[in-house]
Order: C-alpha cells, then structure tokens, then sequence
C-alpha cells in the first residue's frame, strides 16, 4: 500500500516560515497537491505540482508559499514566508499516482498567530 507521510506543521507568529514535507512510499507521481481547510471553511487547494514540474497556486499564497520536489528523497515540499493568521488550518498532501489514483496524508495543523 501507498503510505504518505506528512510532518512540518507547527506554530508560528506572523511574518515566519515554516516548510511543510511528504514523503510517499519511495515513488513518483502524475501529481502531488497541498490543500487546507479551517474551522468553517471547504478544503482548498493551496498549491500544486506536476510531474514535468509545473506548477499552480492559489491567489492568496503567490508569492508567499513554494511548492518543489525532490525526486531522489521522493518527498514534496511546501515553503511558507511571510505567514498569516488566516493561513491557520490543517494542511494536507495528496499523491496522484500515474494511474489517476489518489492517496491522503493524516493532516498537520499549521497555527500562525498575530
């Protein structure tokens, strides 16, 4: 079975940065995307990264939030500056596989204070 593991969440005062990683059983995907979701809130897509490397994020986190791969450590990166009380919620990685199927990580809480 595909297990994708999530760690990195934390948290931080405003204005700092942390990086958020997932790792998914030593292999490649069609497509790996960050999403999040808040008390109150619908799961969004934060940011997201094909194979061949590009890339797409949501309005609110241009400019402040990276996403990248390593290939050789099979993991998914997420860089967040800059952080926001409103980026407060449970991140989480999902792992497209080749064959259009999709695997979840447990969740990692991200809390930014003011």
């Amino acid at each position: 079975q595909v297990e994708v593991v999530e760690s990195g969440g934390g948290l931080v005062q405003a204005g700092g940065s942390l990086r958020l990683s997932c790792a998914a059983s030593g292999r490649t995907f069609s497509y790996n995307g960050w999403y999040r979701q808040a008390p109150g809130n619908l799961c969004e897509l934060v940011a997201g990264i094909s194979s061949d490397g590009s890339t797409n994020y949501a309005d609110p986190v241009k400019g402040r939030f990276t996403i990248s791969r390593d290939n050789a450590k099979n993991t998914v990166y997420l860089q967040m500056n800059s952080l926001k009380p409103e980026d407060t919620a449970v991140y989480s990685c999902k792992a497209v596989t080749f064959r259009g199927r999709s695997y979840w990580g447990q969740g990692t809480q991200v809390t930014v204070s003011s």
